[in-house]
């Protein structure tokens, strides 16, 4: 089973009612996305949810779809790498598609695809993602001129690779930033997400967990080495993930807060 229909059934067996819907992009691709609505009233600001280079991974990007839809929220989770025939990108150094380049567009098409649809909150979308889809993030609320004003209302980054960020003397967010990170982080590491904060104390929200991996919010997962990787900075190949249920529980509660003051 491919990790969308995974997902799929994730969601249909935590009693959501998910829905197959396909977005057209750049490129002539179209996405594979679910969309995942509250069976009541729905409240702002609609969530975008970007997996990362693994693809989506159920248990982890599940569970919060089901957390965010409980509290009233949409949420759309687009799948840019099975779309395009690709599988985990984790291993792949040489990547056909980037975090500043194609992801950035279909968060963009994704967003504007959710804005239009009937009952959706007015005032913007929510984007939020993880890892590589947390590196997506950073680059789509960069202020661009080719960013359609009044899409995103505010952004969530879980670990994502600040350093690129950081080292861009012109980044500058367009919204308000929530940064989730783990001190022990091996594979997207703290600091450079301290220096972009440290940049815009305005705009930009970190959150260090001081005992927490990579993945630290997805559930049930031991703390475990990972080789061949082609990204952790120390050139090694080798990341450590797993839970942390404290970190997890604290970034379930922020993260419902921070939408919430976006909420009108």
């Amino acid at each position: 089973m491919s990790a969308f229909l995974a997902l799929l059934a994730f969601l249909a067996h935590a009693g959501m009612h998910p829905v197959q819907v396909r977005i057209p992009v750049s490129g002539g691709t179209t996405l594979n996305a679910v969309l995942v609505l509250p069976a009541g009233k729905l409240r702002g600001p609609a969530v975008v949810a970007l997996h990362g280079c693994a693809g989506p991974l159920p248990e982890r990007d599940g569970s919060w779809a089901e957390l965010l839809v409980r509290q009233g929220h949409a949420v759309l989770m687009p799948d840019s790498f099975g779309s395009r025939g690709l599988g985990p990108q984790c291993r792949i150094r040489q990547r056909t598609l980037k975090a500043s380049g194609q992801r950035r567009l279909d968060a963009i098409a994704a967003a504007e695809w959710l804005s239009r649809q009937p009952g959706i909150p007015p005032g913007g979308v929510a984007l939020l993602g993880w890892s590589n889809g947390g590196n997506t993030v950073l680059w789509t609320l960069r202020q661009l001129p080719d960013l359609p004003r009044g899409l995103f209302q505010r952004f969530v980054a879980f670990y994502p690779g600040c350093r690129t960020a950081a080292d861009t003397a012109d980044w500058q967010p367009s919204g308000p930033l929530l940064l989730l990170v783990g001190a022990k982080d091996d594979w997207t590491p703290a600091p450079p997400c301290h220096d972009l904060a440290a940049r815009f104390p305005q705009l930009v929200t970190l959150v260090v967990y001081p005992d927490a991996w990579h993945d630290f919010d997805a559930p049930g997962r031991p703390v475990q080495a990972l080789h061949g990787l082609a990204t952790p900075p120390a050139g090694t190949g080798t990341a450590h993930t797993g839970s942390d249920p404290a970190a997890r529980q604290d970034a379930m509660r922020r993260v419902a807060e921070f939408l919430d003051a976006g909420t009108p």
